[in-house]
């Protein structure tokens, strides 16, 4: 049987690596992988499509879709999901110790459309009272300047965000020039364990157990699109992939059960897994629509307010989900 041969870019991770080096295989299909740094993979699939299969940013993602371009489509499979109350810095000794006292602050993000600045700002308009309108933005490359938006926005109304080429968020925050950076990679002061730069919320974790169990939402950061050119053409090819994922991911979690052992270098792994399973359920890391609609139709509220998305959109409108 002639298989269809398609490319696939993924960062590495254990829930997709079988998928990725051959050991799980997907119906009808050679997948050539492709592993990458995620940027890189962002850069040149928006860019220039230059595989067939991606992982890619779900706020640039649903933003291109939000304004008309179907070139390309997505499955509900989700590599990366990281709640975002951890990704707020502030310099040490900073004044700042509830988000509440963000207001009137000047506040600095990569990228407007950055997914995790997405789910902070949502969180922060919906849970600490907050206005975007209430905060100054700037926008620069973390720890290098010159980074640019790479989707159109249009931001609401008194909305005011101002790009920065020349310097970073890491330099400016240092410098006092910003009161605060919403960021999903560290800033350089906070990796270094210098401790220049701290977060605003060190009980994080606290938090966004409890944003989970009130919301029911489960931060999705990336998602895995497809050139549309190719579902039309082999519509069988989304149902494959999907399954194959999803046999991946269990291989995942089965290893990462096994306690006389440890399949990462980190200690406490099963405890870890024994968090998830009381949090989440025993499908603690769900593909599919419908059993994260609360946090798609949440997300998708957010990109909307907040001028990534051009208009709302439905789950339903930008996903093939096989999985049903």
């Amino acid at each position: 049987m002639n298989q269809l041969q398609l490319t696939l870019a993924l960062s590495d991770y254990d829930h997709t690596r079988d998928l990725t080096r051959g050991r799980i295989a997907a119906d009808g299909i050679r997948l050539v992988g492709l592993e990458l740094q995620i940027e890189e993979i962002f850069h040149r699939f928006t860019r220039y499509r230059e595989w067939d299969v991606s992982e890619m940013s779900f706020g640039k993602y649903s933003s291109m879709r939000s304004q008309g371009d179907d070139s390309i489509t997505a499955l509900p499979v989700f590599p990366s999901r990281v709640f975002r109350l951890s990704s707020i810095y502030v310099r040490r000794g900073s004044d700042l110790r509830r988000l509440e006292q963000l207001r009137g602050k000047r506040i600095g993000v990569p990228e407007w459309a950055q997914t995790a600045a997405i789910y902070s700002r949502g969180y922060l308009a919906r849970h600490a009272g907050l206005k975007l309108d209430e905060i100054r933005w700037f926008q620069a490359g973390v720890n290098q300047p010159g980074r640019a938006e790479k989707v159109a926005l249009r931001l609401p109304p008194g909305v005011a965000l101002t790009p920065v080429r020349d310097q970073s968020l890491n330099a400016m925050l240092l410098a006092g020039e910003l009161d605060a950076v919403m960021s999903a990679h560290p800033p350089q002061a906070f990796e270094d364990g210098s401790g220049d730069i701290v977060r605003l919320l060190p009980d994080f974790m606290q938090r966004e157990e409890e944003y989970w169990r009130v919301t029911g939402i489960f931060p999705i950061m990336h998602v895995i699109a497809i050139k549309a050119e190719i579902v039309r053409a082999h519509p069988w090819v989304a149902s494959s992939l999907y399954a194959a994922f999803e046999r991946a991911k269990q291989a995942s979690i089965e290893r990462l059960k096994v306690n006389d052992s440890s399949p990462i270098p980190a200690l406490y792994i099963s405890d870890a897994i024994d968090v998830s399973s009381r949090m989440f359920g025993r499908d603690y890391w769900p593909y599919g629509i419908d059993p994260n609609r609360s946090t798609l139709e949440a997300f998708l509220r957010y990109a909307y307010e907040q001028g990534t998305c051009h208009r709302m959109l439905t789950p339903e409108e930008i996903f093939i989900d096989p999985g049903k």
